[in-house]
Formats: structure tokens, sequence, C-alpha cells
């Protein structure tokens, strides 16, 4: 197994790379201790089956670049091959401001395939590339030097097998036309504002059932600050205040150090110093917010009246579109789409794209009268009315 640890090193293989169809990715990292993902590894692979193919690149080593890595990645003559692409993308937006383009993520491909609705790579290792792997590995700390053969084995399997899952899974969505399919999906894990976080957005995350306007706008302040502390320093949400303290913030509004001191769930650190002096002043801005600027909680779930007796005939139309085309139903339309079109609602994902042709216009037909849905056999079919 070769590890490369220098800049030269990964410039002369993503030269090789640039030569290829395709090269598979995948990353090593740590976020226990961060907020922002620590990279500690990245894989890679080139179509072949010699040990030069495949490389373990280590960017703890000192003085190396990933500037050539995100050169190869800018290279739109080479397809960027994940699986479960999300975490990774965000490591190289955050990192370089680089998506790779064009991308290919192996899980939404077999999803599309009908693989089913959890289509893991261990999963996808057994039935393509008809091998077995080692997940001793799993958990560790891949930040820790040197690695161990294990560790090492174990991410490199994570690219070499990847190389057979993608060869079948392309040539299996070129066949059947669904290519198409698979390119809609991706489209928000290529787009960059999937990865930025906006402090001022924060609180809409944090569960709560009061529904008071002066409440929301302490509750946003304290989640606005708590997300730039956070960012500025690096470290996780959870370090500066959890959920639960935050909510109990929002309800007490402490205005003083003493009344900080009196906190049942505040982390002692919190308590004093910069983050105590940013509690404070969050608060002071939620309390001073104009009546014309306090924020509204998301009443539309409120409003709407969901026809049960339509919801469950939608989840029976789902799982007999699902069966029939082969493609897991959740990618079809989750549930919260479902109980949208049984109260009518018509602006979700599930009228969209190649979803509207998979289910949409049947479920707009059943929601509308002009079908009904028969037993056929094993199967359900819809009948025109």
């Amino acid at each position: 197994m070769r590890t490369i640890t220098t800049t030269d090193d990964l410039a002369a293989f993503c030269a090789v790379a640039h030569t290829h169809p395709y090269v598979t990715v995948d990353t090593e990292f740590l976020r226990e201790r961060t907020y922002y993902s620590k990279l500690c590894l990245v894989q890679l692979a080139v179509p072949g089956k010699d040990a030069d193919s495949a490389v373990l690149v280590d960017p703890l080593a000192n003085g190396l670049s990933l500037d050539p890595l995100y050169t190869l990645f800018r290279d739109t003559s080479v397809v960027k091959v994940f699986h479960a692409a999300r975490q990774d993308l965000e490591i190289f937006q955050v990192d370089a401001g680089v998506i790779p383009e064009p991308m290919f993520d192996t899980q939404v491909a077999a999803m599309v395939c009908g693989f089913g609705e959890q289509a893991g790579y261990e999963t996808l290792v057994k039935k393509i590339a008809r091998h077995t792997l080692d997940k001793t590995s799993r958990f560790t700390d891949w930040s820790r030097r040197p690695l161990t053969e294990a560790q090492m084995t174990y991410a490199l399997a994570d690219v070499t097998h990847l190389r057979d899952i993608y060869e079948f899974l392309a040539k299996k969505l070129q066949s059947t036309g669904r290519d198409k399919w698979v390119a809609e999906e991706l489209s928000v894990l290529t787009d960059p504002a999937t990865y930025r976080t906006d402090p001022s957005e924060a609180w809409q995350r944090i569960k709560t059932r009061n529904t008071s306007g002066r409440f929301l706008a302490i509750l946003r302040e304290l989640a606005r600050f708590r997300e730039e502390y956070a960012q500025a320093r690096d470290v996780p949400r959870s370090r500066v205040y959890k959920d639960d303290a935050l909510v109990e913030l929002a309800s007490t509004r402490p205005q003083s150090l003493d009344d900080l001191g009196r906190s049942r769930l505040l982390l002692r650190e919190a308590r004093r110093g910069e983050i105590a002096e940013g509690i404070l002043r969050a608060v002071r801005a939620g309390l001073d917010c104009p009546p014309d600027q306090l924020p509204r909680p998301d009443s539309s779930d409120d409003r709407v009246q969901v026809n049960p007796a339509l919801a469950d005939l939608l989840r029976v139309l789902l799982k007999a579109k699902s069966d029939s085309y082969g493609v897991a139903s959740k990618l079809i339309a989750s549930a919260a789409d479902l109980d949208a079109m049984a109260a009518g609602g018509r602006d979700v994902a599930a009228l969209h794209g190649w979803r509207l042709d998979v289910f949409g216009r049947d479920a707009l037909r059943l929601c509308q009268g002009e079908v009904a849905l028969a037993v056929r056999g094993n199967g359900v079919e819809t009948v025109d009315l």
C-alpha cells in the first residue's frame, strides 16, 4: 500500500488520474472535537488492479498541499466517484471552495437501481463486487500516526471496490435511461449553498413547542451567537452550550452573571467569560427586537388538514410504484410529501422532475378522484374511473 506524503507525489498520481475516465474518492475525518471536519486521510483509486492504481494521501503530512487534487476535481473530463458523498464534499467545499465536477454518488445510484432504502457500501461490496469488508477499523482515531496496516487496508478498500460498484451502476443507469434521474438528485449535493451554515437561521433547527415571538427572538439570537462562536473557534456547538440549555436560557431570560449562575443546564465554562457575555448580549438583543421583526414559527402544518384515508392510499400507490420501478420509495417521495399532497399541497418534490413521471402524475389523479387502486395478482394498479 502506497501512502503519499508530498505534494510532488500527489501531483504525479493526479497527473495519471487525469488520463482516466474516472477516479474513486473517499475520506477519513474527525469531527467530535471541532465544528468543521478535520480531514485526516484521502483515498484515491483509478481503473486498474495493479498496486499503483490506488493510494492513500496523508493531508496531515508536513508541507503537503492538496492543490493537485483540487485541480483534478475541476477536470470535467474525469468523473469523481464517491459513496454517500455529502460529508466528503462538505470538507472540500469548506477547505478550498471546490465541488468535484462531474461527480457520481453510488449510494444515490444504488437506490435508483433497486438496491433498497439503505444502500450501504458494505452491502454493495457484497452484492456487486462479491467481496466482504473487514470493519474492525471502522471506529478509529484517524488523526493518530503512524496508521496501522489494518487501518490502511480498511481505508483503501473504500475506493478499490468502489471501482467495480461504479462501473456496474453506471452501465445499468445508462441501459435503463435513469442516469438523468441520478443527475437530478446530485444537483443538491453539488450546490455550494448546501454546505453553508447561516448563523441567523440556526434557530430553526432547535426543537421547541413555545411559539411566542419574543421567546423565539431570544432563541434566534442565542442560536446565532452560539453558531458564530463555534465557527470562529472551530469547536462543536455543544461545547458552547447544548440545545436544552439554549431553550432554558430563552425561557429564563438571564440579565446578569448571577442569573446565569442559577441555570440548571448551562455548562460551568459558559457561566463566565466570553460565552457568558455573549449570552447576555443575545438575550438583550432578543428582548430589544422590534415587534415587527419578531420571528414567527412555520405554521403551515397547522393550517392544513390532512385527509388520512387519502394519505394511506398515496402510501399504497407509492409502494406499488417503488416495486414496479425498482426504486427506493423514500427516494421517490417522503412521508411529508404524501401528507402535504393529501392536504391539497402541490409544491412538493414528488411532483417534479423524474418523480412526476414515476409517481407524481398518478398520485395527482388519485387525489383528484380520477383513478382508483385495484389489486392485480400480487401487485396494485391504477384503474381509470
